[in-house]
């Protein structure tokens, strides 16, 4: 299952970031969606195996004030209700 994610995450394009972002309220800026898209390629897998390992806050920087107190909600509202699947990373 690892391989079916890792190739997901690595073939994930901006255009799904920015839907699924809008979807949940969050309106990514081109820089922001550019960020997050590199980030998620570079780091997704390793966040999904070791999600206590995320700290958010060394990336708050990349984001305006508005959209880093939504992604900050969003991300463990994600992890606890996808906690069954990614335990068996």
């Amino acid at each position: 299952m690892n391989h079916i994610i890792e190739n997901y995450l690595q073939n994930l394009k901006k255009e799904q970031i920015q839907e699924f972002a809008q979807k949940n309220g969050v309106y990514l800026s081109p820089t922001e969606l550019e960020f997050t898209h590199q980030f998620v390629q570079k780091n997704g897998m390793e966040i999904l195996k070791n999600p206590n390992h995320l700290n958010l806050e060394r990336y708050k920087s990349n984001y305006t004030e508005e959209n880093y107190m939504k992604i900050q909600k969003l991300i463990p509202m994600y992890f606890k209700k996808y906690q069954h699947l990614l335990k068996n990373l």
